[in-house]
């Protein structure tokens, strides 16, 4: 069993830098939502709030430097070498017509393409389900 490590060792500054190439990555559309068998909690989110591709992304572009908490270690073995960044974000969102305000838990993990861009993987895409300490606010 691999350790896995938290990190907060960041600046404000090291954020905005993070988020400046997440942001590139999805407005030119280098960005996925992980909905595979082991995702139904990021599937199940998208489905009851009624996220579209273009609430997605202006959720994802929301990002603040300040919603971020910390970064943690790739647990998988063959992406050891990759950091993953967790932030939380307050969305007002829509339930079966109802508004309500939403802590949206947010796993990043940016890799390159072959050619060498920007991608962004969304490990984790639902709804807060534990506690989160912000390292900004």
């Amino acid at each position: 069993e691999r350790v896995t490590e938290k990190y907060t060792d960041f600046t404000p500054d090291d954020i905005k830098r993070y988020l400046e190439k997440f942001r590139k990555s999805v407005l030119d559309g280098r960005y996925i939502i992980a909905k595979n068998q082991n995702r139904q909690e990021n599937i199940d989110f998208i489905e009851d709030y009624k996220i579209n591709t273009k609430k997605e992304k202006d959720i994802l572009l929301g990002i603040q430097y300040d919603d971020f908490c910390y970064a943690v270690d790739n647990e998988k073995e063959e992406f050891a070498h990759e950091k993953l960044y967790i932030f939380c974000k307050c969305q007002e969102l829509d339930y079966w017509g109802s508004l309500e305000y939403v802590d949206i838990y947010i796993k990043t993990n940016m890799t390159q393409t072959r050619r060498g861009d920007d991608f962004t993987i969304v490990v984790s895409f639902h709804k807060r389900n534990k506690s989160i300490r912000y390292l900004f606010k």
